[in-house]
This record gives structure tokens, C-alpha cells and sequence, in this order.
């Protein structure tokens, strides 16, 4: 049966498409890739081993791997070892290992050049560095391949009081594990800790308001609540106000409405639009995400209005300091809490207190998505407003933009705001 690429989309983990027509040729499903595979019996100790050959559909489409098949059953027809010659070629081409005297903070140095700098942003970098400088102590300097056990579990041990913290530490100490044993600098033997202590005991108990754990639950605003926050919204700063307004009638993520740039602001014939680049969303690595449109409508429309006539070009929410020229996301969450009734930050500075407690402003995103549940909006419409990508086969197949229902329905959701906004205090 000749290969089918739809067959091969389909394969779910633990899979296996076996190619008849080229003996040993496979297409291996994990949850993360699809790997060409040659398998065969080597012709120099008569074991089965097998070699990969590359990720399916890029860069090795179905052709390709053909021919590569055709070159390694050559090369086995004629008493060759393939797997043995690509593992002898890698060992010569690696780098002597640098493992006498090999520091963990040499380590985590080397990962953090070769790695997270390299396909981290800049922002992601800096914080893993920061967990490094500041949470390695006395094991900065012990020899990585002696490590023990014992020595990796004080790390987080010490840390465990901040959970996520450890648990982020230790995500990323194995990682730089890893790294160095694939770049040869430790013994092929040495354990990866990381990997084998606390799994699952870091565990977070959500974060304390008044010295009290108020879980991990999500936080979503009633129509109450909403109400009365859209009413409040003018005692914060201009800025403010516009960030968290933008989150409530557009459904967007912190981080995109800050970065909004004139250029990404387009009239169309059925209004106002903002498009999103793909590499400016959470789904920047996902190959089936695009760019994401937003219908600028009601409060949302008249804010970038407003900003567009005081910032023609460049960043929306710009800012005067040095290390980032747009408002970062953490202004607004630093500005919802200064204004909480139980903030202690500059006590004897007076200020008005708001009066919906407990929430932070991405749980305005999740409250817009609540109230269009609420108001019958079609699931697959609201994931597309928020900009998520639909699971499984029907993100595949599903290709549809659904320009026209997003403004059907935020136009619906500014209706509803507004609504919310003039009811009377403790009326539903």
C-alpha cells in the first residue's frame, strides 16, 4: 500500500506506519513528532537495530526518506553497520569532554550560551540566568560528574518553600544535564538528578493573600463583580485603565496589548482591526497557528483610536525606560494589587481601594471568555477570539478565520459590558 500522508497526520503516541514497498522503512508517531525510521539487522553482529532518519512531513517528506533508505540498505548490503558508523562519526566530531574540574557553574554557563540564550527570548534568558546566579549557593562550585544525589536534593529542598521556583530550578538544572552529556563535556554515565528527585512533590498551594494560601483555583469575575469594576476603572491611571479594558473587550493576553503597534492597525470595511503577528503570540512555535485578528469594537475601538492619534507610529503603550520600549505586562499586575483593599506596598500613601478583591488582570481574560460562554457564543468561536489553537484533527482540518463571527461576537460582549457597567450596585 503506497504511503498516505493523511494516514500519517492521523497516527496517534506509540504508532507505527510500515512502509512494505521498502523494507525496514517505518513512520513512528511520539507526542510531540512523527521520525522516519530505518530498521534492519546488522550484517557485523546479527542484531536488529535501527537508525532515524529524519521528522516527517519537514525536513524529510516521504521522498526523501526513500532515498535515504535506498543509501543505508545499500550501505548494510554491503557489510556496513549504519547505526555503528553514525555513532562512531558523532563520537569523533564531539569535543573533548570537559569533565575534570567541569564546575556545575561551568555547566550551567555552557547551557545557558548554547541553549537558552539561542531559542529563548531575551526575557525567558535573562530569568533562567537570575535562578542560576542566585539559587546555585556553594553547589556553583562543586564538580559536576561528582554530584551526588544527596547534594541535589538540599538544592530544592532548601527551595521548597517556594515550590514553582524549585520547580522551575529543577526543570532547568536537568535540562542543562542533558546538554552537557549530549555535548560529551560529562561521563556518558553520569545520573541526570534532576530528573529522579521530587518529581511531583513541588507542587504549588497557590499564593497567599494576608497571610492565608487561597488556592490554585482560577479566578473568574461575575457579572456583579464586572460591573462594578468597569464602573472603577477611572481611578486607576490612563494607562491602566486602557490595559485592563483592552483585556475585558478584546480577550487578548497582557502581553499583546502592550506590544500593539500603530502598524498592526488596520480600517477595513467592517470596522476596526488589529492584527496580531503569529511571532508576537503564545503560539509563535505552533506550525498550525497564523496571526491573530482582533475586531476592534465599542470601548476597545475608541481607546486605540485615541492612542493612535497621540502615537502614529511605533508602540501604542510605550515606554521611557531602558530595557523594554512598549509597557511591560507586570505594570498592570503591580497596579491592580497597589490598589486592593488589603495591599500593604506604601501603607501611608492614600488611595482609593477597589472593590472587587482578589483577582489579577489576566483573570479578566478568563472572565470574557466566561461571560461569552454565558451569553451562547459557540465554543470554537470563543477559542478563536482568545487566539487558541483547536485540539487534535479539527485544528488540523478546521481552517477557517472566522473574521465575521469574532466581530459578531465581541460586538455582542460590548453590548453586554455596557449593560454591566450601568446596572445598579447589587442588582444581577
Amino acid at each position: 500500500m503506497p504511503f498516505d500522508a493523511r494516514a500519517a497526520k492521523l497516527l496517534q503516541p506509540g504508532q507505527t506506519i510500515i512502509v512494505k514497498e521498502h523494507p525496514g522503512l517505518r513512520l513512528v508517531a511520539t507526542t510531540s513528532r512523527r521520525t522516519w525510521i530505518y530498521r534492519y539487522r546488522s550484517p557485523v553482529d546479527g542484531r536488529l537495530r535501527q537508525i532515524a532518519i529524519g521528522q516527517w512531513p519537514e525536513p524529510v517528506s516521504y521522498g526523501r526518506a526513500v532515498a535515504r533508505w535506498e543509501d543505508l540498505q545499500a550501505a548494510r548490503n554491503d557489510g556496513q553497520d549504519p547505526a555503528a558508523a553514525k555513532k562512531a562519526e558523532r563520537a569523533a566530531a564531539r569535543p573533548a569532554p570537559a569533565m575534570a574540574g567541569y564546575t556545575i557553574r561551568q555547566l550551567c554557563d555552557d547551557y545557558l550560551a548554547g541553549h537558552v540564550d539561542r531559542h529563548r527570548k531575551a526575557k525567558g534568558a535573562a530569568e533562567v540566568r537570575r535562578q542560576f546566579d542566585t539559587m546555585l549557593g556553594n553547589l556553583a562550585g562543586v564538580q559536576a560528574s561528582a554530584l551526588t544525589r544527596a547534594q541535589a536534593f538540599k538544592l530544592l529542598e532548601d527551595n521548597a518553600h517556594r515550590p514553582v521556583v524549585a520547580g522551575q530550578l529543577r526543570q532547568e538544572l536537568g535540562g542543562a544535564w542533558d546538554y552537557a552529556l549530549d555535548a560529551g563535556r560529562l561521563p556518558e554515565d553520569a545520573v541526570n538528578w534532576w530528573r529522579l528527585i521530587m518529581r511531583g512533590r513541588l507542587r504549588s498551594k497557590g499564593h497567599k493573600i494576608q497571610g492565608e494560601h487561597v488556592g490554585t483555583a482560577k479566578r473568574v469575575l461575575d457579572q456583579v463583580e464586572l460591573g462594578a469594576l468597569i464602573r472603577w476603572l477611572p481611578n486607576f491611571t490612563a494607562l491602566v485603565e486602557d490595559g485592563l479594558t483592552m483585556y475585558l473587550w478584546t480577550g487578548t493576553r497582557g502581553a499583546e496589548i502592550l506590544a500593539m503597534e500603530a502598524r498592526e492597525i488596520t480600517e477595513e470595511p467592517d470596522g476596526l482591526w488589529w492584527t496580531i503577528p503569529k511571532a508576537k503570540t503564545k503560539n509563535a512555535r505552533i506550525e498550525l497557528a497564523t496571526d491573530l485578528r482582533v475586531p476592534l469594537v465599542g470601548r476597545a475601538e475608541a481607546i486605540v483610536r485615541r492612542r493612535l492619534a497621540l502615537y502614529p507610529s511605533g508602540y501604542l503603550f510605550p515606554s521611557t525606560g531602558k530595557l523594554s520600549k512598549h509597557v511591560q505586562q507586570k505594570a498592570l499586575g503591580v497596579a491592580v494589587h497597589y490598589r486592593m483593599p488589603y495591599s500593604r506596598t506604601r501603607p501611608k500613601e492614600d488611595r482609593a481601594r477597589l472593590p472587587v478583591e482578589r483577582w489579577a488582570p489576566h483573570d479578566l481574560r478568563r472572565s470574557a471568555r466566561t461571560l461569552l460562554a454565558a451569553m451562547g457564543c459557540p465554543d470554537s468561536i470563543a477559542e478563536a477570539i482568545l487566539g487558541h489553537i483547536q485540539p487534535g484533527v479539527q485544528g488540523v482540518y478546521n481552517r477557517h478565520g472566522y473574521d465575521k463571527e469574532r466581530r459578531q461576537w465581541l460586538t455582542a460582549l460590548d453590548l453586554k459590558l455596557e449593560e454591566l457597567a450601568r446596572q445598579l450596585p447589587g442588582r444581577a
